[in-house]
């Protein structure tokens, strides 16, 4: 173990000569420029628990619910109480978990799901959540007076605030003091270690190590017998674009040991001409796959397949030659025709909208 733990200590001392040789030579070679006040501002966005980052700004009840309606509810519902493309937001807290600061339905095996404000103990958090990713087809679009607002009427609907309740930058204090969840976040386990959290730093684990009598590495197999491999579809096709798993072409048998995946196969969608006095623009396949990929369309649709909403070849059957109406669908959203659960407004251009009609329209081929 002596020699093991020198031999470490000699790797960190090496890294930092060369992290330190490296700075020098860029210095030296006149690489790189140190990153501006206005650089670090538009980055360094988020928000502690401290309230350290907090902007300035105020919003009310009343105001947040104007917005909610029309950018919140078509996937969190009127109330946060839809689960039908999210978790629900409210519901679950009671008025003695104000006084006590633990959620007690967190702890009633009988009780239905947990919602947001059932769980999360600092305000923070969810003012850093709608500042940077809401709402969901146009993150960081919301003004910070509008993210005070929604976290007003979301205080309100939960029960947290009266109806008259103005939340800014000094009476969010207090809303942390009333927070249903605020005592249920375990501090002891040494990932936030600072002075907001009244501890000091801790080891990040508790075990004795144990470098004998040690157990044989166990190796698990899973998969999918061949009749079910494909019962709901490409998976290769239903996932999110990014990241480093894009699951596998079920289309494809499961390959064996040492095999190669092909590329994968996707189904050919059928193509109609577009009917008499449609759009007379030739569509662009290659550009209308890549204004839905940079405008998060395949996270709700794919292409072949019914994800929330529905594949892009049905909709393409269903609407041949109507660049027109489609190209107003994608911008102004809507509900009813595919289902209950809506498809908010898109922020695209009005040309950008118009490219993904024309290929639409022309039966969304490759």
């Amino acid at each position: 173990m002596f020699r093991f733990r020198k031999a470490v200590i000699s790797l960190a001392l090496l890294a930092l000569a060369g992290v330190a040789t490296a700075q020098s030579a860029a210095k030296i070679s006149g690489l790189g420029r140190d990153a501006t006040p206005k650089e670090l501002a538009a980055w360094d966005i988020d928000v502690r628990p401290d309230f350290k980052g907090l902007p300035a700004g105020s919003g009310t009840v009343t105001q947040g619910q104007d917005i909610w309606e029309g950018k919140c509810a078509s996937c969190h519902g009127f109330f946060g109480e839809s689960g039908e493309v999210f978790s629900p937001i409210i519901g679950g807290v009671q008025p003695k978990d104000l006084e006590s600061g633990h959620v007690a339905n967190l702890t009633t095996p009988g009780y239905p799901g947990r919602t947001t404000f059932m769980k999360v103990a600092t305000i923070s958090t969810v003012w850093d959540f709608v500042n940077r990713a809401m709402p969901w087809n146009a993150p960081k679009t919301l003004k910070t007076d509008e993210v005070y607002a929604v976290l007003a009427f979301m205080l309100n609907i939960a029960t947290i605030v009266p109806d008259d309740f103005t939340l800014n930058e000094k009476t969010i204090r207090d809303v942390q003091k009333r927070m249903p969840n605020r005592n249920g976040m375990m501090t002891d386990h040494a990932l936030w270690p600072g002075k907001e959290f009244g501890g000091a730093k801790l080891p990040d684990t508790r075990n004795v190590a144990c470098m004998k009598d040690c157990t044989p590495e166990p190796k698990l197999d899973s998969f999918l017998p061949d009749f079910a491999r494909n019962a709901h579809g490409n998976l290769a096709e239903q996932n999110r674009l990014v990241g480093a798993q894009h699951g596998a072409d079920t289309t494809q048998p499961e390959l064996k040991s040492g095999e190669k995946a092909a590329a994968p196969v996707a189904p050919k969608p059928s193509v109609e001409a577009p009917a008499a006095g449609a759009d007379a623009g030739k569509p662009d396949a290659k550009k209308a796959v890549a204004l839905l990929q940079k405008n998060g369309c395949l996270v709700c649709h794919g292409m072949s397949n019914k994800i929330v909403g529905p594949a892009y070849t049905d909709v393409a059957k269903k609407y041949t030659g109507q660049v027109d109406y489609l190209a107003a669908k994608i911008k102004s959203g809507g509900a009813g025709v595919w289902g209950p659960i809506p498809m908010p407004a898109q922020a695209l251009s009005v040309a950008d909208a118009k490219t993904i009609a024309v290929w639409l329209a022309a039966g969304a081929g490759k």
